[in-house]
């Protein structure tokens, strides 16, 4: 801490029964800047190695993420990015300044897996940086919904991809993430947590990158957090009207 064949490798392959996200395997080349909200987290960690999330921006000098993209280092974002590979024309490279993890983040039982990252500046909002608008209701079972990120394109390339990727997924009953005994599900909480995967694709399905959007008309619903070893859907997504409050509270607490 990628219509395609749709397989999903989690990053974390030493947690189980259940695995944080971290990549995109499958899925299919997102239009340049469609996703102007999207954010690459990218997380310095010590001895030239390092570690990346997904986000989005929500207000011109806050991100939101996944608290287990927490760390005691360094970490920058990119907004604006397509190729994260090329210095783009209008990309925008800013310094974090403070990570802000839920005060209730459980790494155990990934409850309350949400943070906000305060930026070094405020973005500048243009075509391709902009924001996206917080759910504050829930969203229904059967609601189509994308999610997108930065990970491998297939399950042969170990190079992560340097495009953006999406896919739809569709928002599962709280029922098919059981919370069975030493289940992947077992720690599953339906008020603070979303069930959403592809239900037809069995094997064939993907969650997204660690931290990155479940995006369901146009209104960030949830946020990517954790799903079985085997990457069998469904997966888990912090339920993102659960936190509205905490997030407004907290970004109006925020020092300039």
């Amino acid at each position: 801490m990628q219509l395609l064949i749709l397989v999903l490798l989690p990053a974390a392959f030493l947690l189980p029964p259940a695995a944080q996200a971290g990549e995109i395997i499958g899925g299919r080349e997102a239009r340049p800047h469609s996703r102007p909200y999207m954010v690459f987290v990218n997380i310095e960690a010590g001895g030239g190695g390092g570690d990346r999330c997904g986000g989005f921006l929500i207000r011109e000098d806050v991100v939101v993420t996944a608290a287990h993209c927490n760390c005691n280092c360094n970490i920058t974002v990119l907004l604006g990015a397509h190729n994260i590979a090329i210095g783009e024309p209008g990309r925008q490279e800013i310094l974090v300044r403070r990570q802000i993890p839920h005060p209730d983040y459980n790494d155990e039982t990934d409850e309350n897996d949400i943070m906000l990252l305060q930026l070094e500046k405020k973005a500048k909002l243009n075509h391709d940086v902009n924001l996206i608008p917080l759910a504050y209701a829930p969203v229904a079972p059967k609601t189509m919904c994308c999610v997108t990120g930065w990970g491998r394109a297939s399950t042969r390339i170990e190079v992560p991809s340097d495009m953006l990727r999406e896919v739809d997924v569709e928002v599962m009953p709280d029922t098919d993430c059981p919370r069975i005994r030493n289940g992947p599900y077992r720690y599953y909480n339906p008020s603070t947590m979303l069930c959403a995967g592809d239900p037809h694709e069995g094997k064939s399905s993907f969650q997204g990158d660690s931290g990155g959007p479940l995006v369901c008309r146009g209104k960030a619903h949830g946020i990517v957090s954790f799903g079985p070893m085997n990457g069998i859907p469904p997966w888990v997504y912090t339920r993102v009207s659960s936190f509205s409050l905490w997030i407004q509270k907290t970004m109006k607490n925020l020092q300039p």
